[in-house]
């Protein structure tokens, strides 16, 4: 299954490390703080293009969310990786260094 750009695949990966540690579910402004964070600030979304992304990961079985209601009973969407996710993400990421490898060797310098 193809989710195409860039941005849903930063989004299942950062899903993916919040999966491997002991912190709850990230909701989106959590998301998109971390990806700014992580990319040294190459990546800052806004709502506007991250809900898209989540939506289309969600309708395709990447990602799960779920609504929780808080203390203070607001309602909070938190979203988790699936066993589909995490497996489309590896081949995902296999093909992306695959990639970054191939790039590299075209845009090194070459002794002439």
């Amino acid at each position: 299954m193809i989710v195409g750009g860039i941005i849903p695949w930063l989004i299942v990966k950062r899903l993916n490390i919040a999966s491997t540690t002991p912190a709850p579910a990230h909701i989106w402004y959590l998301i998109i703080k971390e990806l700014d964070r992580r990319s040294q600030g190459y990546f800052r979304f806004k709502e506007g293009t991250l809900y898209p992304a989540l939506h289309r990961l969600e309708r395709v079985g990447l990602i799960r969310g779920e609504w929780q209601t808080l203390p203070s009973g607001r309602q909070r969407r938190y979203y988790h990786i699936t066993e589909k996710g995490l497996h489309s993400l590896e081949t995902k990421r296999s093909q992306w260094l695959d990639f970054l490898a191939a790039m590299n060797l075209i845009i090194q310098p070459t002794p002439d």
